[in-house]
């Protein structure tokens, strides 16, 4: 995922307290050391307060969720007027309830094929680009 926020010009990347270490020897090598490259941060208390501190500097949180009523991301304003933070959860059980039920909004990719989800790291990689893209047209 860090190598998606750089090379796709993600201003941070913001941990949870459970997130694996990205200092980790392991983590540096498999992000090729752009850990380094990306402005990142520990949160505090996940879903509370960590949500609390977004939506106080003003960001709408997105998570990206295989639920009900979630909005297609093509179809999601990620334009330069809306300053959004997007929450990408672990594989297989994806985000926790609490976490869902804090967030604005669910988001979720597009796929063909019978396909329902992508690991994180290429499900970063397509948000990241689509934000990407929407801020270019503004």
């Amino acid at each position: 995922m860090f190598r998606s926020a750089a090379a796709l010009g993600v201003d941070a990347v913001l941990v949870t307290p459970q997130c694996a270490d990205p200092l980790y020897r392991r983590s540096i090598r498999v992000s090729m050391g752009t850990v380094f490259q990306v402005p990142w941060t520990r949160l505090p208390a996940w879903p509370g307060e960590g949500i609390g501190h977004l939506h106080g500097a003003g960001f709408d949180v997105l998570a990206l969720a295989l639920s009900n009523g979630a909005s297609a991301l093509d179809a999601v304003d990620l334009g330069p007027g809306r300053k959004v933070a997007l929450v990408l959860g672990a594989e297989g059980h994806g985000l926790k309830p609490a976490t869902l039920r804090a967030v604005d909004e669910h988001v979720v990719i597009p796929m063909a094929g019978g396909v329902d989800s992508l690991n994180v790291a290429a499900a970063s990689a397509v948000v990241f680009w689509q934000r990407r893209a929407m801020l270019s047209l503004g």
